[in-house]
């Protein structure tokens, strides 16, 4: 075995890879950017060496400074881990010339599973069932127009060279086309420098399902079962699990045939993910192969006892592979959800900031490479309290893994843990998870592609007023410090003794146009707090837990404050309030108008207006990417643009003013 590796990647997968390298005594090398010194990874691994600038263009893509730090530091593998250059077949090379071993496939396999659209041919010539399309090399615009018109739509463009759904664009009509197959290219050359796009029929409702593969040098393979990656948003995945719900034995085994045979048409050795579009009816198409570890590679690790990054180093090692098929069965389930620093309720765009505040659930019962318990939980996370969530890499916080019996016992599960995750700094995709595993359709498995914008109403139900017990704790949050105050003079008791009278406090609480305006009058034991419509008597119970009794009613949380912010979590509940502290303000603010801004950091990229342009509500403005994403700021009612302050190619911060709008 190898006594030590480089990782050459950042985030949960560098952590990931350096727990099972030390549980086999291997050394590992972390290189990092100049925003990660302090990160996760680079404290997870025995050295550390720094490689550039926070872009990871100067930093973590620089193929031949990360081999020369493998070289000095007298590692024996690069471990790419996922993303970056784990599928950069010039890179593998490279590699193996240095002397290093790759751990992950031959460049020739990468390579030929790198374009989507030959991929489609090889796979086209093995006899593996290919959804209807068109990936050839012509590239005319006009062309790709005749070929969606020919398959019919909607269509669906996807980048050849790309992943992790960027730059795919669905179109409606033939009318829809040129616009969506321009804004796919740019999404394209800037996410994978590469503009190719292939036209596939778009399937109404269809499933997304992956096989798990994994082949030695020796020429053995085996499929490590499938895994239900249906539930996605911006074509990116939120939900995995594995088995796929309603999975027969004779379906698996045929996906699993044609998934080794895909593996084998390319010399394929290592581990890999052949993806597949399956309808309602049952049947499914191959749509692509990830030739490196999937993120959500743990549903399959917790329903088969396998590490499969000790595979990955045994396999690159020359080792046979650990297990045969025969030797490989299932059990439980398995569920994950990926916990993003993003606002579902605002297209899912990326957040950015600082966590100044997480507390997870537990991560028990579970051992890397040994068996999953009942109520097994695992979080795989490079981040931790006081770390910032940059606009330069992925805005995923954490991956959150629970297993169980069965479906309904791993759903459980997953739903009890996530009303134990608690975030403040930043927003995040918490809450709407926690509504998407307790959602009818997918609770029942009634899933596909298009389960969020199926089920939106269920999703993102009208926002819930604030209770009072929610107002209370915060209340006695605010409060507590001041009541637990001893003094000899009693009027600057915290007890809030009062000669012939007891004291008054009134709280203002606020969320946007939403005002809470609580009195609290303190009593003996507590404090009475009457809101707008009902009122009730409140005690502290508990001196270092918030928990109070309202009413006779046990309520517990936690509040935490962030200046004027004050978050309460509470039963899986987590509300933000902006406090009102009357010594600090005399009024409100109100915010600007005629003015659009930037909702995170990016760069401009395509202008459609000019100063002086009358515009329709809707009509688009300009185009931002940001995360390698395209995001298009458009007219919030009928107006005009009195001026633009950015030209294509400028960098914008979040806030930032883009243009002055009458």
């Amino acid at each position: 075995m190898f006594s030590k590796i480089l990782i050459a990647n950042r985030g949960e997968i560098a952590c990931r890879v350096a727990a099972t390298a030390r549980r086999l005594g291997i050394k590992t090398v972390a290189v990092y950017s100049d925003v990660d010194a302090t990160a996760q990874h680079v404290t997870a691994c025995d050295e550390a060496v720094f490689i550039g600038p926070a872009p990871a263009r100067e930093s973590y893509l620089l193929g031949e400074k990360i081999i020369a730090v493998a070289l000095a530091t007298g590692a024996q593998a690069i471990h790419p881990g996922y993303g970056f250059l784990s599928e950069n077949s010039e890179f593998a090379e490279a590699c193996i010339a240095a002397g290093l071993a790759f751990i992950g496939p031959p460049a020739t396999a990468i390579r030929a599973m790198g374009s989507k659209s030959a991929a489609k041919t090889l796979m086209e010539r093995a006899g593996v069932p290919l959804v209807p399309g068109y990936h050839g090399e012509d590239q005319d615009a006009e062309r790709l127009h005749k070929e969606a018109d020919r398959i019919g739509y909607p269509v669906l463009l996807k980048p050849s060279a790309g992943g992790g759904g960027k730059g795919m664009r669905i179109v409606k009509s033939g009318a829809e086309f040129t616009a969506a197959l321009a804004s796919c290219k740019r999404e394209a050359l800037s996410s994978f420098g590469d503009d190719k796009v292939l036209v596939e029929k778009y399937l109404l409702r269809p499933r997304h399902i992956e096989i798990q593969v994994f082949s030695d040098m020796f020429g053995n393979c085996v499929h490590l079962f499938e895994r239900d990656c249906s539930v996605q948003r911006r074509h990116q995945k939120v939900v995995e699990e594995a088995p796929a719900p309603g999975m027969t034995d004779q379906r698996r085994a045929a996906m699993g045939q044609v998934a080794m045979a895909a593996a084998k048409a390319v010399g394929y050795v290592g581990a890999g993910t052949v993806e597949f579009i399956a309808t309602q009816d049952g049947s499914f198409y191959f749509m692509e192969m990830n030739t490196r570890l999937q993120v959500e590679h743990p549903v399959t690790e917790m329903i088969t006892g396998t590490d499969l990054v000790e595979w990955q180093l045994r396999v690159a090692h020359g080792e046979p592979l650990p297990l045969q098929q025969s030797q490989l069965h299932i059990k439980g389930h398995a569920v994950e959800v990926r916990i993003y620093a993003e606002d579902p309720d605002n297209g899912f765009l990326p957040s950015i900031g600082s966590l100044m505040h997480l507390r997870t659930p537990n991560a028990v019962n579970f051992e890397l490479g040994g068996k999953s318990d009942p109520e097994s939980i695992r979080i795989d996370s490079g981040v931790s309290e006081g770390d910032v969530i940059s606009p330069f890499y992925d805005p995923m916080i954490a991956k959150l893994i629970v297993w169980g019996k069965n479906r309904n016992e791993a759903l459980a599960h997953m739903s009890h843990a996530l009303t134990h995750y608690q975030l403040v700094g930043l927003s995040s995709n918490i809450a709407f998870l926690q509504r998407l595993i307790r959602s009818s359709a997918f609770s029942t498995a009634d899933l596909d592609t298009g389960l969020i914008e199926r089920n939106h109403l269920e999703l993102f139900p009208p926002r819930a007023a604030i209770s009072l017990p929610l107002l209370a704790l915060a209340a006695v949050h605010l409060l507590q410090p001041e009541h637990q105050i001893n003094c000899n003079d009693p009027w600057s008791s915290g007890h809030g003794w009062r000669m012939n009278s007891n004291l008054v406090r009134s709280l203002r609480f606020s969320r946007e146009d939403d005002i809470h305006e609580i009195i609290v009058r303190y009593v003996t034991n507590g404090w009475h707090i009457a809101g707008a419509d009902e009122e009730a008597f409140v005690k502290r119970i508990d001196s270092d837990q918030l928990i109070i009794e309202i009413d006779g009613q046990i309520v517990n949380g936690t509040v935490v404050r962030h200046g004027e912010q004050v978050h309460v979590f509470s039963k899986g509940h987590h509300i933000e309030m902006t406090y009102t502290d009357p010594l600090l303000h005399a009024g409100g603010v109100e915010a600007e108008t005629g003015r659009l801004t930037a909702p995170m950091p990016g760069k401009i990229v395509t202008l459609f207006v000019n100063p002086g342009q009358t515009v329709k509500k809707g009509e688009s403005l300009l185009i931002m990417e940001a995360m390698k994403m395209e995001h298009t700021i458009v007219a919030p009612t009928d107006g005009i643009v009195k001026e633009l302050m950015y030209s294509v190619g400028d960098q914008v911060s979040e806030g930032a003013q883009l243009l002055m709008f009458k």
